[in-house]
């Protein structure tokens, strides 16, 4: 169940779909890096973060012949980290990685998501200032417009940086735990150890304690606040409009400073089709030397479904030539006309 295969029909739509991918990573000078669909379990607890959902409630793990705990990845951007730093491709250098696939989750199936899912996804290594943020952002926008893509909105927000999340997480947990008994389950697991992730609660009966929670704006520190501002600089100038949301936080552990989506209203309960922000600290959290780094990914199959929802197609490549034997004799010359046209 959520796992669903691609018939030679809807083919085509993939394709053309991704070839407006690749020719928009090669306007941007991002070059692909492909990594394995099995990692080690520990990579994600590291990175993603153990009291997240995809942790707790999502991941396909298992053991292997010897004894190992290996995962379906969920996600790539730790892949690609794993990668960057196995191979020696993000230290004291600009890295411009992009990646395509299928990724695994055990969610519950539905419109646009399944346990089996595609995923673009699009990782800038090694800058540490705003313009790569507004470039990734930009960057999505011009393939919304590329694809005849119009009610799509971006909602932006910014954390504090990985080196000042105390004080405001102080505040949060005193916060909560005024609040326990208004908490599901998950919240009251994540107290202590994400507390910021309550906030990402998708529950409707947490939103009045969600909204009543200390403002995390109030608490930026001035690195963040200035690199936010020059973010939004920057996209008033590309003339990308925008909505800051403050509750918009992002559910993975690795987030700092910007995080941004790109959501639609035309697939229901499912409305994000683009994620990404900053995650300067996970390249040293894995083991390797400081990096800043920021990112997106796309869920393909959404993506997909918006178009189809919304009445956009791609256009289906016309055959150039047919032949036509008209009598038995002539096949044998058909055959022959046929390959010395195709080379």
């Amino acid at each position: 169940r959520g796992m669903h295969d691609v018939l030679p029909e809807d083919s085509p739509r993939w394709q053309a779909f991704e070839e407006k991918i690749m020719q928009l990573m090669h306007a941007y000078s991002y070059r692909e890096i492909r990594t394995p669909i099995v990692e080690s379990t520990d990579l994600f607890f590291r990175s993603i973060g153990e009291v997240t959902d995809i942790v707790e409630k999502e991941m396909f793990t298992f053991e292997d012949r010897n004894g190992d705990r290996l995962t379906l990845r969920p996600e790539v951007t730790a892949s690609c980290v794993r990668a960057g730093i196995q191979h020696g491709i993000l230290h004291n250098q600009i890295s411009r990685l992009w990646y395509m696939g299928p990724m695994f989750r055990h969610e519950r199936p539905q419109k646009g998501r399944y346990r089996q899912f595609h995923q673009l996804g699009v990782e800038a290594f090694g800058i540490a200032d705003a313009d790569v943020d507004a470039e990734l952002i930009i960057m999505s926008s011009r393939l919304w417009r590329e694809l005849g893509l119009k009610d799509l909105r971006l909602e932006l927000n910014t954390l504090v940086s990985a080196g000042s999340r105390t004080t405001y997480r102080d505040v949060l947990v005193e916060y909560l735990e005024k609040h326990r008994d208004q908490l599901d389950e998950d919240s009251l697991r994540r107290i202590y150890k994400n507390p910021l992730l309550v906030l990402d609660s998708k529950n409707p009966e947490m939103q009045a304690v969600i909204e009543n929670a200390p403002d995390l704006h109030d608490y930026l520190d001035e690195e963040s606040v200035e690199h936010f501002e020059l973010l939004k600089v920057y996209l008033d100038a590309a003339g990308i409009p925008y909505t800051v949301n403050p509750r918009l936080v992002r559910g993975l552990d690795y987030y700092c400073k910007t995080v941004f989506e790109w959501v639609t209203e035309s697939l229901g309960a499912q409305g994000t089709v683009c994620a990404g922000g900053r995650y300067d600290g996970l390249v040293e959290q894995l083991g390797g030397k400081h990096s800043p780094a920021a990112g997106f990914a796309i869920g393909m199959e959404r993506l997909l479904s918006l178009m189809e929802e919304t009445g956009v197609a791609f256009q289906e490549k016309p055959i150039d030539i047919y032949l036509m034997p008209v009598t038995s004799a002539d096949i044998e010359r058909a055959v022959k006309l046929a390959e010395s046209l195709r080379d």
